[in-house]
């Protein structure tokens, strides 16, 4: 055999394992929806959920479907991202105009020790009439944090007797099937997000 030919092999075989790698680095990071009907490099993000809304009504992911979602993880407490990621999501959905009751903005809390359901009934008005307040046990509050790659923990506060909760400050927009389509960061402007909104309705 030629030296030629066994460069070529040699190539050939490189490559099929540089492919059999990316697959499996693919599969590892993305999941095994990679390989299915979501579109290759969609994160996995999102899944089922049992939470209470602010009226007590329990709620799960499946009381959505063939609605958009749009997701914010924070706490009734927080004194500084949380009602301004609220209020650019208010403020979005006001400017996409009629449309917008295609759209269930909601806040999950990280927090469910404080952000009772009298809690949440007291605080989500604040942003508007659609907006949903929802809670749960700390096991469900924790799964849901889960499917939606969202991190936070307890922080307590030097010099005070009460706690802060460190978390992730993203708002998801989830399709009406319940599957992601995009996010936003806590530095998204209204109409950033109502723009991103309207790429998808």
């Amino acid at each position: 055999m030629s030296q030629t030919v066994i460069r070529r092999l040699l190539m050939i075989a490189f490559a099929a394992t540089a492919f059999l790698l990316a697959a499996l680095v693919g599969r590892l990071w993305f999941g095994p929806a990679m390989f299915g009907n979501i579109e290759v490099g969609t994160p996995l993000v999102g899944g089922p959920f049992t939470l209470t809304d602010q009226s007590g009504r329990t709620v799960t992911d499946q009381t959505f479907r063939g609605k958009f979602m749009l997701i914010y993880f924070g706490y009734t407490f927080c004194p500084d991202f949380c009602p301004t990621s609220l209020q650019i999501m208010a403020e979005a959905l006001e400017q996409i105009g009629p449309v917008a009751d295609r759209v269930q903005p909601m806040l999950i809390t990280v927090d469910p020790a404080r952000d009772t359901v009298e809690q949440l009934a007291s605080y989500v008005p604040s942003f508007g009439e659609r907006m949903m307040g929802l809670t749960g046990t700390p096991e469900q509050i924790a799964a849901a944090a889960r499917a939606y790659r969202v991190y936070y923990k307890k922080a307590q506060i030097e010099g005070l007797a009460d706690y802060g909760m460190d978390h992730s400050s993203i708002i998801y927009l989830m399709g009406p099937d319940g599957r992601y389509l995009t996010h936003f960061s806590h530095q998204a402007t209204p109409e950033q997000v109502a723009a991103g909104i309207r790429k998808h309705l």
